[in-house]
């Protein structure tokens, strides 16, 4: 995998919500994750050539103005399949009312085989949850509301 593709994958991660996502490519898988309004990158290969690290770009829109509406609208960042549970017939992440911390994870959107993590944004008290469970969502579509 080369250098541009690496970087454009780390600003893919740094515009949307997406925590962590994984790509291989022949011998090399690139592992992107943030946390809290960072990110890192580590390069694995067979030949053990080391890791690379740096920040994703933050989103434009990541932060929310102060003094702005209290309702935080959790939007999927992609188009794939909604997960509410980390596994088949297991509790859901997260049911409406139930309060959050930030950087909990919320949902799973799996796209090309890759599983996105969907984290709040805020901590808060779900307000409004979508009722796709195992169905497709678009980006953009509006996944669940925290105030």
């Amino acid at each position: 995998m080369d250098l541009p593709k690496i970087k454009t994958l780390i600003d893919f991660v740094g515009r949307t919500n997406v925590t962590e996502l994984t790509v291989a490519e022949k011998k090399v898988t690139v592992r992107i994750f943030r946390t809290v309004g960072q990110a890192a990158t580590s390069v694995d290969t067979n030949s053990a050539e080391g890791e690379i690290a740096g920040p994703a770009s933050p989103a434009d829109g990541a932060s929310s103005p102060v003094g702005a509406s209290s309702t935080f609208t959790v939007k999927a960042p992609v188009f794939g399949v909604l997960h509410r549970s980390p596994a088949p017939g297991q509790q859901p992440f997260v049911n409406a009312g139930d309060r959050v911390e930030e950087g909990q994870t919320l949902f799973i959107i799996e796209a090309m085989k890759v599983f996105n993590t969907i984290a709040a944004p805020h901590a808060g008290r779900i307000a409004y949850l979508t009722d796709v469970d195992g169905g497709e969502v678009e980006t953009g579509d509006v996944l669940a509301e925290i105030v």
